[in-house]
C-alpha cells in the first residue's frame, strides 16, 4: 500500500485504519493525506468486515476497479478522433448503481469522457464497474479535486457547460446542443452545487409532464445524453 500511495494514489479511494493504531499505520495516513486521499478511522471488526478477511494488518484500502485519467488526457481524445467534443461531468454522485449506469449510458451514446470530483464521489468501485456491464473497459474517467476548475479549463477551450436542473431552465429540446459541450449532472439528493451551477452556462430541464418532478440522476443522465445524440444527428441529415 505504501508503494501505491507513494505513486499519488490516483486509484485509492479511501483508506481505512484502525482507531488508535499508531508507528506504521500513522505512516500511512502521513502517505495517504499528502497524496490527497480520504483517510477514515474503524474498529478491528470493521476492517475485518471491509476486507472479508482478519489479515489486514489494522489498514485497507479501497481502490478503484480501473485507472483514472487525467483532465488534458480526456480533452485530447476528441480532437484525435476529429469529433465536436462531449463530455459528461458528475457532481458528487453517491449510488454506485446510478454511476455505474450513467457511465454506460455515456459510453453507449458516444461520450468522449467523464469527470467526477475526487471528494464526497463513488469511485469506480466494484459495484459501479458491475452496473458498468463493461463500459469501464471504453469510457474514461478523470477524477478531479476541483470540478469548478475542471469546468472552466473546459469552457476556456471552447467547450460549452450545460447543468442539469429539476428547476427553472431552457427546455432540453430548446437547448441547443450541437457544438463542443459538457454536460453536467448533480447528485440524487441536492442536485448541482450552487458554485457548480453558477459555473455553467447554460441550465436545462427535462420537461416532466407527470406529477414526479424530477428523474434520478442516472434517468436525467440517460435523457440528456440520447438529446445530444439526436440533435447531432439532425444535424448532420441538413443539407
Amino acid at each position: 500500500m505504501r508503494e501505491l500511495l507513494k505513486s499519488g494514489g490516483r486509484r485509492v479511494d479511501e483508506v481505512a485504519v484502525l482507531a488508535g493504531g499508531t508507528g506504521p499505520l500513522a505512516e500511512i495516513v502521513a502517505l495517504a493525506r499528502r497524496a490527497g486521499v480520504k483517510v477514515a478511522y474503524r474498529t478491528r471488526d470493521q476492517l475485518t468486515a471491509m476486507a472479508d478477511s482478519d489479515r489486514h494488518q489494522g489498514v485497507v484500502a479501497r481502490v478503484a476497479s480501473a485507472a483514472y485519467v487525467d483532465l488534458d488526457t480526456l480533452r485530447r481524445i476528441p480532437e484525435a478522433r476529429g469529433e465536436t467534443p462531449f463530455f459528461l461531468a458528475l457532481d458528487q454522485i453517491q449510488d454506485p448503481r446510478n454511476f455505474g449506469a450513467i457511465l454506460r449510458t455515456a459510453e453507449a451514446l458516444g461520450a468522449h469522457g467523464v469527470i467526477v470530483p475526487k471528494h464526497h464521489q463513488v469511485g469506480l468501485t466494484e459495484a459501479a464497474a458491475r452496473a458498468a456491464m463493461g463500459a469501464l473497459h471504453h469510457i474514461p474517467v478523470a477524477r478531479e479535486t476541483n470540478l469548478v476548475g475542471a469546468l472552466e479549463t473546459l469552457k476556456k477551450s471552447g467547450v460549452w457547460v450545460y447543468g442539469s436542473t429539476p428547476g427553472e431552465g431552457v427546455p432540453l429540446w430548446a437547448a441547443d446542443l450541437t457544438g463542443p459541450l459538457c454536460l453536467v449532472v448533480g447528485s440524487e439528493g441536492e442536485g448541482l452545487r450552487p458554485l457548480v451551477a453558477r459555473t455553467c452556462d447554460v441550465l436545462v430541464a427535462i420537461p416532466m409532464a407527470g406529477r414526479i418532478g424530477s428523474l434520478n440522476a442516472g434517468a436525467a443522465a440517460a435523457v440528456l445524453c440520447y438529446e445530444v445524440v439526436r440533435q447531432r444527428a439532425g444535424r448532420a441529415k441538413t443539407p
